[in-house]
């Protein structure tokens, strides 16, 4: 057997052992929820649902995810040292998992007490701010001329702002997103299954396994969440997944491709990326807080138009869909394609976010 042919069945058994995992834990998940008060109550006009249902569903997400996360780290060395290249970053794996039980604490916290915008904010950049004084950093950004390789003290500052920013942001573009059933859990399943894709045609296998177990873990537990849904991932599995597909983006060595390598993430959350802009922006025209809850993210704004949630959610993962192939092109240098594809799919969410009798963006 071939080497190509291992890591080919192993990254087929890192998506199926997490999906599996996933799908046992959500059942679960919905018993634990009643029992704890895990209950998510339709008491304002911004939820979509109009009945009590379990928000707990990220221990599913959480649980699966980051027992595959383990067994990459013990069995990597076991089964694919031949092709490992060098500098590949398995060793990271471990801080990976630290981070992702943090911010998994601070979601469950959330999820059952319910924390201020304020402290739910600054817990992130906790988390964020351990994983990269733990080793996780952007070590450059070519594009600005920029060297974070922690050189001197102005490169660490520069890498610490923008790493963290950078964990941060991702981390909430997914949280802000699930508002619709199987939003969230979709549209992070198909960005890591994209960067994973990407991470595998340049032979970083281990963001490639890391990336595939965690849309395992979310394909999982989809069939409970899609709508109408069971059990909703709450602020737990939200937070998780954002947080992960972050940091494990960007923990590949970068040998003079750096700045595509933290772009391809960019372009694979773009719908997520996108409707956070949109709404900063719109909370400063409105003179709101940005921490503010609103409904006026995409998936509201597709509602309001008179679109179910089943077709909301499925129009959403294909333009997702799109610009994780934008993403993937991206990563192999073939630039007028990836920015044609990516436009196509602005030109849809802007369609999509304007509001056609007022005439402006909402």
């Amino acid at each position: 057997m071939t080497d190509a042919t291992i890591i080919r069945l192993i990254v087929i058994l890192c998506f199926a052992a997490p999906f599996c995992l996933s799908a046992l834990f959500s059942p679960a998940a919905i018993r634990l929820s009643a029992k704890i008060g895990a209950i998510d109550v339709p008491k304002d006009e911004r939820r979509m649902h109009r009945k009590p249902i379990p928000r707990f569903g990220g221990m599913a997400i959480f649980l699966s995810a980051t027992l595959v996360f383990v067994l990459i780290y013990l069995a990597f060395h076991t089964f694919i040292p031949a092709v490992e290249q060098e500098g590949e970053p398995v060793a990271k794996i471990p801080v990976i998992v630290l981070g992702g039980i943090l911010i998994y604490i601070v979601g469950v916290v959330d999820d059952l007490k319910g924390l201020g915008a304020g402290v739910k904010f600054a817990c992130q950049i906790f988390c964020a701010a351990a994983v990269f004084f733990l080793g996780i950093r952007i070590p450059a950004i070519s594009l600005l001329g920029l060297n974070f390789s922690g050189g001197t003290s102005g490169d660490l500052v520069a890498g610490f702002i923008v790493t963290v920013g950078w964990i941060v942001v991702i981390t909430n573009t997914i949280n802000l997103i699930d508002g619709l059933d199987g939003l969230a859990a979709g549209v992070a399943a198909i960005a890591a299954l994209s960067i994973a894709y990407a991470a595998y045609i340049h032979g970083h296998y281990t963001v490639t396994l890391c990336m595939v177990a965690l849309a395992g873990a979310a394909g999982g537990f989809l069939p409970f969440n899609f709508y109408p849904a069971k059990i909703f991932m709450g602020d737990s599995g939200a937070l998780f997944l954002g947080f992960m597909l972050a940091t494990v983006s960007i923990i590949s060595p970068a040998k003079g491709a750096t700045a595509v390598a933290t772009l391809v993430p960019v372009f694979v959350l773009g719908i997520p990326i996108f409707d956070v802009f949109f709404a900063v922006l719109r909370r400063i025209s409105n003179r709101r807080s940005i921490f503010s809850a609103d409904k006026g993210h995409l998936h509201h704004q597709l509602a309001y138009i008179g679109m179910g949630q089943r077709r909301a959610v499925l129009m959403l993962y294909g333009i997702s869909s799109v610009m994780g192939i934008s993403a993937i092109v991206f990563s192999r240098k073939l630039y007028v394609e990836s920015i044609l594809l990516f436009g196509v799919a602005l030109v849809f969410i802007v369609v999509l976010i304007w509001d056609w009798n007022k005439g402006k963006s909402v």
